[in-house]
């Protein structure tokens, strides 16, 4: 199937849309409620958009989605723990996902978002100051619909969001930011060292293992980070 992608012209207009609504925003609910309905309305074939700022722990702060649809999957990953949002948002890497349904990497989501009409999916981390903030993402009802270049158009939107996203939220808690997630948030080598670590002891993939760091941080309300330490220190972090 060929896929269709903006044009340049029409790319900086959606870019430059985007900047200009954080940019008049004060508040973070407002402004990712922004971002989302201008992030379907720039991505071809999206049936939604969402956008989810992070505590250290993997917990949603603030949320924003243009759907129902997108609201209930978004959810369903944050009460389970997996899923690519937090993915996207812990490895502070792009998730691509052409086909929910025969998606391995998070099975209890893939099955709990079965009923819905998710099949594709996006989510790129919002990276500010060299930490990840969150995550935007996009959904298709149809299997395929994004690809590369999808993946490419997110990651453009993401970076001067992510930028003008902490700004607000500096702004409108700066005790939290500094206190909290300025000393908190992890780097990605730490955490994937602490993957790696997981995937040795006990022959799982880098997803099992980020998921288990991501469940012991939510039980413990630890942040990631220093489960991740600790995990590395020789503190066992994944006890169940």
């Amino acid at each position: 199937m060929t896929k269709k992608h903006l044009p340049l012209d029409e790319l900086s207009g959606a870019i430059g849309r985007i900047l200009g609504l954080l940019l008049t925003e004060e508040k973070v609910d407002h402004a990712v409620q922004s971002l989302s309905q201008a992030i379907k309305d720039s991505v071809p074939g999206a049936i939604g958009a969402g956008v989810s700022i992070f505590d250290p722990q993997g917990r949603a702060t603030s949320t924003g989605s243009t759907d129902g649809i997108v609201e209930e999957s978004d959810q369903l990953q944050y009460e389970l723990g997996q899923g690519p949002c937090l993915t996207a948002w812990a490895s502070e890497e792009p998730v691509l996902v052409e086909d929910a349904h025969t998606e391995s990497r998070w099975p209890e989501w893939t099955a709990a978002v079965v009923a819905l009409p998710v099949r594709s999916v996006v989510s790129a981390p919002l990276i500010a100051s060299g930490h990840s903030i969150g995550a935007i993402k996009v959904y298709a009802s149809r299997p395929s619909v994004f690809d590369s270049g999808t993946v490419s158009l997110m990651e453009l939107f993401a970076s001067p969001a992510a930028t003008l996203l902490s700004h607000i939220q500096s702004s409108e808690t700066p005790q939290r930011i500094s206190e909290g997630l300025q000393t908190a948030l992890y780097g990605r080598d730490l955490v994937n060292r602490a993957c790696g670590v997981l995937m040795e002891r006990h022959k799982i993939t880098h997803e099992e293992a980020l998921q288990r760091l991501l469940l012991q941080s939510r039980n413990t309300g630890t942040a990631l980070q220093q489960v991740s330490e600790e995990l590395i220190a020789g503190i066992p972090a994944d006890r169940q």
